[in-house]
């Protein structure tokens, strides 16, 4: 999962277990969808990416600096300097894990725990909208 400064997810892989997260890095970065806002073109990706040690390869940073992406990682073996930030995404994992049916997983076919976990995240999104804009909608 990745999300915003706010906690709000962005886009969402569901992988097998024993897969390592940094190989969904690259993936969830090109599934940001584009944020609307001021006029003009809508950007497409982030402008800084904060992450973990878990997260610590050159050639990961370089692809995301050839994307115009400034990534804030610790390096492995020093002291993590991006724990301040990082409680964001924790508190949106704990907020997934609210739901009781993505917490343990019981549905052996993907593509239903996959709904389930899309329903999820925008609950989460409906959620953190402040009521004037949900009272527009």
């Amino acid at each position: 999962m990745i999300c915003d400064g706010g906690g709000i997810p962005l886009a969402v892989r569901l992988t097998g277990g024993n897969r390592n997260d940094v190989t969904q890095l690259l993936p969830l970065v090109e599934a940001i969808p584009p944020v609307r806002g001021r006029r003009g073109r809508p950007r497409r990706r982030p402008d800084v990416l904060v992450a973990d040690r878990g997260y610590d390869y050159d050639t990961y940073r370089e692809a995301l600096r050839r994307r115009g992406i400034r990534p804030l990682i610790s390096r492995r073996g020093t002291r993590d300097s991006n724990q301040a930030v990082r409680w964001v995404v924790e508190q949106t994992l704990a907020l997934l894990h609210q739901f009781r049916r993505l917490a343990t997983r019981w549905e052996r076919r993907t593509d239903i725990h996959h709904g389930l976990l899309t329903l999820a995240t925008s609950i989460i999104c409906w959620r953190r909208l402040p009521n004037r804009i949900r009272q527009e909608l």
